[in-house]
């Protein structure tokens, strides 16, 4: 298919939502995958002939579910062999039920952060599900081996299978339970088309634009302080993406960026859902998030970010929710504030846990950088540089060795 094919314009518009409505439609993760593969070998022959349909996403979901139930109804085994499939047959081709709220999404996010399943198996899942990750690009995002989400990922629809557990939205009173895990994969879609793993472009739209759709109607359905924190984090990052690449495509550091393109709407927008949540004095980790991402956009320039502000952010969020990466942000922002020798040793007392995370050894090698030791800058960057795929990240580091290492070393 060509870069304008419709129909891979379709797939990557409306293929998330696609499979999340046939996976309630037909009850299966397998069978609405193959549903949803069948759908689009469909529409490769029948729309360059027939033309692209009013609504793709009603006709691939049509056909996709049509052509599974033919399927299952013209086994001859299907009856005697497989009498549950006969009755899945007979319930995906009963009308639709109205539910709580009309969005297959945000339903297959409920159904896959189910409290029967690990956590991790609860964001792995998603990930692939919602977000369309493959186990690569989940397993870089999650710092974990691929072949253990993978493993992950099968053991989850298992049991999602074995426990038939409904594909719904959870009433009111078990909502809060699950709001965790929930907001987490959101966020972790948002992180990929924010900062993609892989592929030619640092930032996928549609993800971006997908994780913020979702949050917004996530903060519909239950109005709290996190979700609104999510929304709000979301959007400061998304105010900030028209001056995140050059016109090749290269990645510019916060410092460089030009202020002037942030989307000021969005940090408005930001900012109100931020004082909204902190009146509610219910602070989680991502109003602080937000809080931290606002004191940036705030900033009239790099030189003028409240430093201060920031670390004392970190040290509440460390309380609330830390974790390594927590302690590496903390410490890149303790070394704008004290210095680079302080950022080094904060970040070299963390790296132990973060040995294959590619943004500790890029952090590693600034705060080196900006002492003025040069070599142990490269070798740090080329640590970076081997962890990492993604080509924009690739080439920022590739030139900063050139840099280094085309000047004498201290």
């Amino acid at each position: 298919m060509s870069a304008g094919d419709p129909v891979e314009t379709a797939y990557r518009e409306h293929s998330r939502r696609v499979l999340a409505t046939l996976i309630r439609l037909l009850g299966s993760f397998d069978a609405a995958e193959e549903a949803l593969h069948d759908a689009f070998a469909a529409a490769s022959e029948a729309w360059p002939r027939d033309g692209v349909p009013a609504n793709p996403y009603a006709w691939l979901v049509s056909t996709g579910r049509n052509r599974t139930i033919d399927r299952w109804r013209r086994s001859a085994r299907l009856r005697a062999v497989a009498p549950e499939l006969a009755a899945m047959a007979e319930q995906a081709a009963a009308p639709e039920a109205p539910e709580m709220i009309e969005d297959d999404e945000l339903r297959l996010i409920f159904t896959c952060c189910h409290p029967l399943l690990p956590v991790e198996a609860q964001l792995a899942l998603t990930l692939r599900e919602v977000g369309g990750l493959t186990t690569e690009e989940i397993a870089r995002a999650c710092l974990v081996p691929t072949p253990t989400v993978a493993q992950r990922i099968v053991r989850a629809k298992a049991k999602i299978r074995d426990a038939a557990v409904p594909y719904e939205v959870p009433g009111r009173d078990d909502l809060p339970g699950r709001l965790e895990s929930v907001l987490q994969v959101i966020y972790l879609i948002f992180n990929e088309g924010y900062s993609a793993t892989d592929g030619p472009s640092l930032t996928r739209a549609d993800l971006c634009a997908e994780a913020i759709r979702l949050g917004r109607l996530l903060l519909q359905l239950m109005d709290d302080a996190e979700a609104r924190g999510l929304l709000a984090l979301m959007l400061l990052h998304e105010a900030r993406r028209a001056s995140r690449t050059d016109v090749s495509g290269g990645l510019i550091l916060l410092e460089d960026q030009d202020r002037s393109l942030w989307n000021r709407e969005q940090i408005d927008e930001a900012s109100r859902l931020i004082d909204d949540a902190m009146a509610s004095r219910r602070i989680g980790p991502f109003v602080l998030q937000a809080a931290i991402a606002a004191t940036h956009a705030h900033a009239p320039s790099a030189a003028e970010t409240d430093w201060p502000q920031i670390v004392a952010l970190y040290d509440v969020l460390g309380r609330v929710a830390g974790s390594p990466v927590v302690s590496l942000n903390r410490a890149v922002a303790l070394g704008m504030r004290d210095g680079p020798e302080a950022g080094l040793a904060a970040i070299d007392a963390v790296m132990g846990e973060l040995s294959r995370y590619h943004l500790a050894h890029a952090a590693r090698a600034d705060m080196l950088r900006r002492l003025g030791r040069g070599e142990a800058a490269a070798a740090a960057y080329a640590c970076a540089l081997e962890l990492t795929r993604q080509p924009a990240e690739r080439r920022f580091i590739e030139a900063r060795l050139t840099e280094l290492l085309g000047k004498p070393s201290q």
